[in-house]
């Protein structure tokens, strides 16, 4: 399932992340006028950046990570996707802040070398589901926190992704939240390509979690959970349903 996304993540993705952002020396400006909102609604959960290190799991395009640069953070990313660091490295050199960029599925990262490194370990939005098992996840992220380190994970909440469906008012239970199936979707980028693109790229393999599955996996790997938050979508048809959650968890 691994091999299969990262091939899947390492077809034209640089393409789709100028498509979407823009050139890197325009992001970085943008970045630079306010990084903290670009950490949004998470930031709060990190205190005192400067100095600390942070490994920013499945950090994507890197625009976070240049955030948390420019905060004053020791910034690893770990990322499958050599698109992805490119467009990173970019942004990063022209918001002239340093990253390490480790291009790795987070399952094979060397953890000897990062072992109780960290302050901070974020993953955020749309990650949890690559991963067939949570345990090994929660258990490297574990080793990668020093003692009283803090695990910040910002995701989608699965009433979104795993049981409802909406169209302007209406609102309909469309999936079964329990189901552990597998199942096939287009790419995340491929919404940011032309069609023509599109039919010659890989789908990807995706597995939904509950709450409950992760919480479970999470308390069970060394990590305190102090704070599962809930938020609401905001979108004025869909106020009322969550949309996403923010979880924060301490090495113990």
């Amino acid at each position: 399932m691994t091999i299969h996304n990262e091939e899947a993540w390492n077809q034209h993705n640089y393409e789709a992340l100028l498509n979407r952002h823009g050139d890197p020396a325009v992001v970085a400006e943008k970045v630079k006028q306010n990084p903290s909102w670009r950490l949004h609604p998470f930031y709060k959960y990190f205190s005192h950046l400067s100095g600390k290190k942070v490994m920013h799991v499945m950090g994507s395009n890197g625009i976070k990570g240049v955030a948390l640069s420019l905060l004053g953070a020791q910034v690893t990313i770990v990322d499958f996707s050599k698109e992805n660091q490119a467009f990173a490295r970019e942004v990063a050199s022209a918001a002239k802040v340093s990253l390490d960029y480790i291009v790795s599925d987070i399952l094979s990262l060397h953890i000897e070398e990062h072992k109780e490194k960290y302050d901070y370990v974020l993953m955020e939005l749309g990650v949890l589901h690559y991963f067939i098992d949570l345990f090994p996840l929660a258990e490297i992220i574990s080793n990668l926190l020093r003692k009283d380190g803090k695990f910040i994970l910002h995701e989608f909440h699965p009433i979104s992704t795993k049981l409802i469906t909406s169209s302007g008012k209406k609102h309909k239970v469309t999936g079964n939240y329990f189901d552990p199936a597998l199942f096939k979707r287009e790419v995340a980028f491929s919404k940011h390509m032309p069609q023509e693109i599109n039919e010659g790229t890989e789908e990807v393999l995706q597995r939904k979690w509950t709450l409950g599955e992760l919480i479970t996996t999470i308390g069970q790997s060394g990590m305190l959970i102090e704070v599962l938050e809930e938020e609401p979508n905001h979108k004025i048809h869909d106020i009322g349903l969550p949309k996403t959650f923010t979880l924060v968890a301490r090495k113990i």
